[in-house]
């Protein structure tokens, strides 16, 4: 197990199907032996390659009370192929695991992401605790259960919704990260500052140094006021049939260059340019004001984020865009701000204010 500084550990519940709780805090990855009590006979450990040790530390502090299996994938994106999840099936299926048995996803977004989906898939479900290792993880990709994995056509087309038995995030892992990596983690913090929680933008802009140190408490603040974000969404609307949507602030053209970039760009680098986007799109409609829009411009831009695209790669921006899951056939919906804190949906926006938007972004 990591080892643990101590400090402060808060369980931050999730209703809706079922229920769970996150259990956030530095070293609270020694819960995991309690949260599996009285249940499963079989583990499988999905965890990539970067976090092998831990993967064995855990197999031998678990494989007392029982037996437990190890799936090493590859790192980010390419661990969200189908060939991956068959990779996984494989070994649940000649290991005879049932559904009274547990998966247990280690890693980063991608990692937690597959984890889920292969639990959703197997035996039209079994049960599975997630182990997110990094910043996005813990605010975003663990919590929620959305389960999925890439395809030629786009990102996270393919998918199952499938909570997960329990969210377990240690601060422990994250000072070891690469700066670009917690960076890119705290865009996703900041959207959940600028779609519900203003505190976050004000902790941000009052030191951007610490905000982006793992160490600091600032950090930890911020990540966990935007998890309590994620659960208080969720909660609501775990299927993504209304309020959940706004979680998604930014993501319509983030996913898109995502998929330009061939999964290459990290995922925050390119949520940030959505939301600047999506930001001069309310600018645009006269939804939002210049100040706001500047004040994401400041922050993502002054935590070491992009904030532009290149101009000539509109159409095939646009192309991808309309494969959206928030798309409704040829409509496309973007998720815009009335205002800090005031998320709504833009739906069938002009063309022309579409381009003029992405003008004000472009380089």
């Amino acid at each position: 197990m990591v080892a643990s500084r101590g400090g402060v550990v808060s369980e931050i519940r999730v209703s809706g199907d079922g229920g769970y709780s996150v259990h956030v805090g530095t070293g609270v990855l020694t819960k995991l032996p309690s949260l599996l009590d009285g249940g499963p006979k079989k583990l499988l450990i999905i965890h990539q390659p970067t976090l092998s040790n831990i993967a064995d530390q855990l197999k031998s502090e678990l494989s007392g009370n029982f037996e437990v299996l190890l799936a090493e994938i590859p790192d980010a994106e390419s661990a969200k192929r189908v060939e991956v999840a068959a990779f996984c099936w494989q070994i649940l299926g000649s290991s005879n695991f049932t559904r009274s048995d547990v998966i247990i996803g280690l890693g980063g977004g991608a990692a937690t992401d597959l984890a889920g989906f292969v639990a959703a898939t197997w035996l039209r479900g079994v049960q599975v605790i997630l182990v997110p290792t990094t910043v996005l993880g813990m605010v975003d990709a663990a919590i929620g259960g959305k389960t999925g994995i890439n395809t030629s056509e786009g990102k996270n087309l393919v998918g199952a919704f499938h909570a997960p038995m329990a969210v377990v995030a240690d601060l422990e892992f994250l000072p070891g990260l690469p700066k670009n990596d917690v960076i890119s983690g705290v865009a996703e913090v900041v959207k959940c500052g600028f779609i519900a929680e203003p505190r976050i933008l004000e902790l941000i802009s009052q030191d951007l140094t610490t905000a982006i140190d793992p160490t600091s408490d600032v950090f930890s603040s911020i990540v966990e006021l935007a998890i309590r974000v994620k659960a208080r969404v969720v909660s609501e609307d775990f299927k993504e049939t209304g309020l959940r949507e706004i979680l998604n602030y930014g993501h319509t053209l983030g996913h898109a260059i995502e998929y330009l970039e061939r999964y290459q760009w990290r995922h925050g680098a390119a949520i940030s340019i959505g939301m600047m986007f999506a930001a001069e799109l309310a600018r645009l409609a006269g939804r939002l004001t210049d100040e706001v829009v500047e004040l994401h411009r400041s922050l993502l831009g002054g935590i070491g984020l992009p904030l532009n695209y290149p101009a000539g790669r509109w159409e095939s921006l646009l192309s991808v865009m309309k494969r959206d899951k928030k798309a409704r056939g040829d409509l496309l919906r973007f998720i815009v701000l009335d205002g800090i804190g005031r998320p709504t949906v833009l739906a069938g926006p002009d063309q022309s204010l579409l381009f003029a938007a992405y003008q004000e972004i472009a380089s």
